[in-house]
């Protein structure tokens, strides 16, 4: 999604685009497909109208207007209110299959823009004019050459590992286990993040009245929480989060992947750039994972842009280092909170937990640190491109 996020960014500017997919759209294999919630920050929604796809997710994306966020069995609560920062909602809730189809439907129709599907990059080599690039089609091979290669292939990336680019990463031994579930109450646009003392669980608001889970457990209490059965599963979930939605019920298809924390240390080299999973992956403790990716998107696709209407080689490292230097403040600070964040409410020393209910008592008590916080969650704050202030790049 952020590869094809990135082709609509720059359709019509007048470059020539490929965007090569392994799965056919209609695969259930097709990760772009699934019904995972995906958090979208306010600042997300805000490119995605600069794209011109916005008004198209709307009607399936639920706003969320409040964010209450607690330390199970604890008195620390923090609140934050949309109002409050003169927005609509702090952010939206979609799932991948409903983001998927509005980025990837249609992106063959723009505008300089081809997408080859199903596809599978074979070899690639970097030039010093250009990049070459072999893929292996249903129907056959293909070779295609072009300025410059964006690496959107996720946090295995094929392409970084084959240019040799080394990655610091370690894990947390959790497991975020997924699921949508049906809340007793009627929903009011909050979306929770509860601290438990097995991880934390976030419930986010999805159309429909659900609401999506996402629980963070040990590896092994994650096993253990796959295995039961679904009335087992939703006592568990009803234990570590409370009553607050009432009696949860109907279950989704439950779905786990490991979290760690990844950052490529190179995301770039001549002709070649990174993006997304590519270079980064974070603990889905504050939603932040895919919004850090489109905000790859808008500024890589500010550079590119601007390089090629001044008549300058997109593919250059000079144009290139500009990506990266810009990127690096808000990727490093995002790394950096969902880390301390998940360290400092998974310890379970006394003092730790009383620091961190007096943080969140303090943090509700104070507006400015809230509109601070909030502008973060949100993705508005530095310097912002024009795809984040809602402007076309044509």
């Amino acid at each position: 999604m952020v590869g094809a996020s990135l082709a609509r960014s720059l359709a019509g500017c007048g470059l020539h685009i490929a965007v090569v997919e392994a799965w056919p759209l209609d695969s259930d294999q097709q990760p772009s497909y699934d019904d995972r919630a995906i958090a979208l920050a306010y600042g997300t929604r805000v490119i995605l109208e600069g794209m011109g796809v916005w008004s198209r997710l709307q009607q399936d994306a639920e706003p969320i207007r409040h964010i209450h966020v607690s330390d199970r069995g604890h008195f620390g609560f923090a609140r934050l209110h949309s109002r409050d920062q003169g927005v609509d909602a702090l952010g939206y809730v979609a799932t991948g299959q409903a983001l998927g189809q509005v980025l990837m439907k249609g992106l063959d129709d723009l505008s300089g823009v081809e997408l080859i599907c199903p596809a599978t990059l074979e070899s690639f080599a970097v030039g010093s004019d250009q990049v070459k690039v072999e893929l292996a089609l249903e129907t056959g091979r293909r070779t295609l050459h072009g300025r410059l290669l964006v690496a959107a292939d996720g946090s295995r990336s094929l392409v970084r590992r084959r240019l040799g680019i080394a990655v610091r990463e370690w894990s947390y031994g959790q497991t975020a286990v997924i699921a949508n579930l049906t809340p007793g109450k009627e929903a009011d646009g909050t979306a929770y993040e509860r601290f438990t003392d097995t991880g934390p669980l976030a419930m986010l608001p999805l159309i429909g009245g659900r609401y999506a889970m996402v629980w963070s457990l040990s590896d092994e209490q994650a096993e253990e929480v796959m295995a039961l059965d679904d009335s087992a599963f939703l006592q568990r979930v009803q234990e570590r989060f409370g009553y607050r939605l009432g009696h949860f019920s109907r279950p989704g298809k439950r779905s786990s992947y490991a979290l760690k924390l990844m950052r490529a240390e190179e995301h770039v080299r001549s002709r070649v750039a990174l993006i997304g999973n590519a270079a980064h992956a974070v603990h889905p403790i504050t939603g932040q994972g895919f919004n850090l990716g489109i905000r790859d998107v808008a500024v890589l696709a500010d550079v590119i842009a601007d390089a090629h209407g001044r008549g300058n080689d997109i593919g250059l490292m000079d144009v290139l280092q500009r990506y990266a230097d810009w990127r690096r403040r808000d990727q490093q600070a995002v790394a950096l909170m969902t880390d301390g964040l998940v360290r400092l409410f998974t310890n379970p020393l006394l003092p730790l937990r009383l620091v961190r209910n007096l943080g969140l008592v303090a943090l509700d008590l104070l507006p400015p640190a809230k509109r601070l916080l909030s502008r973060r969650f949100m993705g508005l704050n530095g310097r912002l491109p024009r795809l984040s202030r809602g402007l076309s790049l044509e």
